[in-house]
């Protein structure tokens, strides 16, 4: 009986120590977990371009609305495809962005667009244009095992007292430096700000006034 009972009690003992060991292991897959973000904006971008001589100084007013998108980039998930397997997507287990693309890339273009207009949020209570930005594709695109892209895609739209001024769908591609997390945030940084800098560059061509 006293040795079924010592069998019994190193048995709950080693469960216990069994649990404790799965605990400070998922603690620890928790810790080494990566987070990325899309980098500082250099200040190439983030400086309002100067006024023409003779014209206004003062930018016309831009609502930037929060970027849309699909529930897949609407999550903290960073995705890969990889299209020499048949299309096949995922997301890295252990590498995470800090938020959801589109609320990354919100705070990117309200940065960047300050060259070009003075920025407000959606939020605001002046009356302004507003900007609609829907993201469809952010991801890492494998053509194989090495060799991958940041692909971006998406579709602007201005507006302006109800009525559509202009829409543009833009893409953006740039290569990744390594076929991994990490190459692949560094590709979907640099795709970002080439989107940053070609919205820009068409919000620029617009005609619009700061009210309706």
């Amino acid at each position: 009986m006293q040795r079924a009972a010592t069998a019994g009690s190193a048995l709950l003992a080693a469960l216990a120590l069994g649990a404790l060991l799965a605990a400070c292991a998922g603690g620890s897959a928790s810790i080494n977990e990566a987070r990325y973000d899309l980098g500082l904006q250099s200040s190439q971008q983030a400086q309002a371009a100067p006024a023409a001589p003779g014209a206004p100084a003062a930018r016309p007013l831009l609502k930037v609305l929060a970027v849309s998108a699909p529930p897949p980039l609407d999550n903290d998930g960073i995705l890969y495809r990889m299209n020499f397997d048949s299309q096949r997507t995922a997301r890295y287990a252990n590498s995470r962005w800090t938020m959801s693309p589109a609320r990354l890339l919100t705070e990117r273009l309200r940065t960047s667009l300050g060259a070009h207009a003075t920025v407000l949020a959606g939020g605001d209570a002046v009356q302004a244009p507003m900007l609609k930005v829907e993201l469809y594709e952010f991801e890492q695109v494998f053509e194989s095992p090495t060799q991958s892209a940041g692909v971006l895609a998406a579709r602007a739209t201005l507006m302006q007292g109800g009525r559509v001024l202009a829409q543009r769908s833009f893409a953006t591609r740039a290569p990744a430096p390594t076929p991994d997390a990490a190459g692949g945030v560094r590709a979907l940084q640099a795709a970002s700000d080439d989107f940053a800098r070609q919205l820009g560059a068409w919000l620029s061509t617009q005609s619009f006034a700061g009210t309706p």
